[in-house]
């Protein structure tokens, strides 16, 4: 019973590392302002 609990809370403290640090990434790509968008020249329009 140890050993589940153990991997539980492992698997837990990781899945919690990894939604926090994918939701400072969006803070941080989101900081940077407004991005121009693709340029289109090349497709006719």
């Amino acid at each position: 019973m140890d050993r589940s609990k153990f991997v539980a809370i492992t698997t837990g403290a990781i899945a919690i590392a990894l939604s926090v640090g994918y939701l400072l990434l969006v803070q941080l790509l989101d900081f940077r302002g407004m991005t121009a968008p693709a340029p289109m020249g090349w497709l006719g329009f």
